[in-house]
């Protein structure tokens, strides 16, 4: 049952995409549990979605889905009788990235709107609440396993019941620690930059459209190809000194340039909904020098003759010269952000951090090589490869972590299966006796059924 809970969590609002391309059927409510109803469209549309990404679909494919749903409705129930709640700014900011998500799947904004004859507003309405809904469920779940830890004898039990030929294959992981040393830039280089602003801040005043200069010439590329628009943010959803600015905005208002640690900026503001704004804005960053650069590279060769006659080792100098925060006070040790973890897969690395350690062996230096930042910036890096591991079969010894997580989450699912049974107890449930032949993994529905009979 939980082992497909997540999979519609994560794909409920795709399914919103599917439906609305398909001809609508006569709908009718087929499950009650709470306050909350489940309508036959819900479970249709998971299946049209499903088929689509080629599944396979049986008889209890139905089943399935109606359980997931039931699951999910149980847990909204629940978190609105505790006060579990999410900020209207955090499903905005959910909101925004599943719509670029839709984008990136069909090709552009205009191609998304033409195939399902709405605008871009239009289709964000429809999902807002379906991913509030999927928000909740999730914010539940923590809630209901957020005491749940595992021992090392728990993890060695876990590993110890997986049978020999289900033990996953693990590709080969590496880490790897980094310095990074940024070009400086100049106050002329600065004074350039905040001018061109000015002048496209003027060209705007002057009536030309702000959106067709964001795409023109902002460098956030995040938010160019939407002519700057961010969409409906929090005060917390951005940098202290860009929101001090966008929410001191009058509406069609542009701001004067400031800077953040993204670069430098002015700012359109579209609408405020109480805690909330929607704003355009475009970036423009610096162009560091020739000299600048050189300047940064010849010191991160410096720090390579340091390490390579021994004088320091590659973690102190990272935590001495290196410019990057987050990493430096690790002794320059990246953090995979998909995993949390230090180890990557060789294809979770950047193309120009892969290029800098495909040929080195561990315990060894890359050259010293530029590329761009997470935040689009210049920089010169040096990379250190610390471990790499080759293809295998997981075991306890190398994937310690790995399963020490599989077990956390087999024991998390376990205490959410006997949350929901409880549950199902003290809960008004109702499902159609339609569904009366369906082989539920949890029998507390079928006695929903019985009761009703």
């Amino acid at each position: 049952m939980l082992r497909r809970l997540t999979f519609v969590i994560i794909t409920l609002s795709v399914s919103y995409i599917y439906a609305h391309s398909q001809p609508q059927i006569i709908d009718r409510v087929v499950a009650v549990v709470g306050k909350n109803t489940i309508l036959q469209s819900e479970i249709e549309a998971q299946l049209l979605q499903m088929k689509a990404q080629g599944m396979s679909m049986g008889r209890e494919s139905r089943c399935e889905i109606l359980e997931d749903l039931l699951i999910q409705k149980l847990m909204i129930n629940q978190a609105l009788l505790d006060s579990i709640e999410v900020s209207p700014g955090d499903v905005e900011m959910q909101l925004n990235s599943r719509l670029q998500y839709f984008v990136r799947q069909i090709g552009s904004e205009q191609a998304l709107e033409d195939y399902y004859n709405k605008t871009l507003l239009e289709i964000k309405e429809d999902l807002r609440d379906i991913i509030r809904d999927q928000m909740i469920t999730s914010e539940m779940q923590a809630e209901i396993t957020a005491d749940v830890k595992v021992t090392p004898s728990e993890v060695r039990r876990y590993f110890n019941t997986i049978p020999p030929d289900s033990l996953p294959m693990i590709n080969s992981q590496v880490e790897v620690r980094q310095i990074m040393i940024y070009p400086e830039y100049s106050e002329t280089e600065k004074f350039e930059v905040k001018e061109r602003l000015n002048n496209l801040r003027q060209r705007i005043i002057n009536g030309e459209d702000f959106t067709t200069m964001a795409i023109l010439y902002s460098q956030d590329p995040g938010s160019a190809r939407r002519g700057g628009e961010l969409g409906f943010v929090s005060r917390s959803d951005l940098v202290p000194e860009f929101a001090n600015i966008a929410f001191s905005l009058r509406e069609d208002r542009v701001s004067q340039v400031f800077e953040t640690e993204f670069g430098f900026h002015i700012v359109q503001l579209i609408e405020r909904r109480g805690d909330l704004v929607n704003c355009r804005h475009i970036l423009m960053l610096p162009s560091a020098s020739i000299e600048a650069k050189g300047k940064a590279k010849n010191h991160l060769d410096s720090i390579v003759n340091l390490i390579r006659n021994d004088s320091i080792s590659f973690r102190i100098a990272a935590v001495r010269f290196s410019h990057h925060e987050e990493s430096r006070i690790s002794g320059g040790l990246t953090i995979n952000p998909m995993t949390n973890s230090s180890r990557w897969e060789l294809d979770q690395l950047s193309p120009s951090d892969y290029v800098a350690i495909k040929d080195i062996k561990v315990g060894e230096l890359s050259q010293v090589f530029e590329a761009r930042d997470d935040k689009g910036k210049p920089v010169y890096k040096l990379l250190y490869l610390e471990s790499q591991t080759a293809p295998h079969q997981a075991n306890l010894r190398e994937d310690y972590d790995l399963i020490q997580n599989m077990a956390l989450n087999s024991k998390r699912m376990n205490a959410i299966l006997d949350w929901i049974e409880e549950k199902q107890k003290r809960t008004f449930v109702r499902i159609d006796e339609s569904f009366q032949d369906c082989n539920f993994q949890s029998s507390g529905w079928l006695k929903s059924i019985a009761d009703n009979d």
